[in-house]
């Protein structure tokens, strides 16, 4: 009787362990989920800030261009010739 009742034991220890570490395992589980959210909502605020940084740098290099440095005098004629075209392409929208 004393072998059943030490191998019982054995097994509640053993259960008992079992269940604490699934309760640890669970609770790493929630707070690797919480860092991951965190983590997601970084990223998306970074990915919205680097968007609104290229577009100023492109406006910046736009407007660096149409200043006519010597460099960028080239640059600068065809903008102004691809913004005639399409002036005169929205001129011929509204005459039609």
């Amino acid at each position: 009787m004393s072998e059943i009742a030490e191998i019982i034991d054995s097994l509640e220890n053993r259960i008992e362990k079992l269940f604490k570490k699934i309760e640890s395992l669970e609770n790493n589980s929630m707070e690797l989920k919480a860092e991951l959210n965190k983590a997601a909502a970084l990223i998306q605020t970074q990915s919205g800030e680097i968007a609104t940084l290229k577009s100023e740098c492109e406006s910046l290099k736009m407007a660096n261009s149409l200043l006519g440095g010597e460099e960028n005098k080239r640059d600068t004629k065809l903008k102004i010739n691809s913004l005639i075209r399409e002036i005169d392409y929205c001129i011929a929208q509204l005459s039609d």
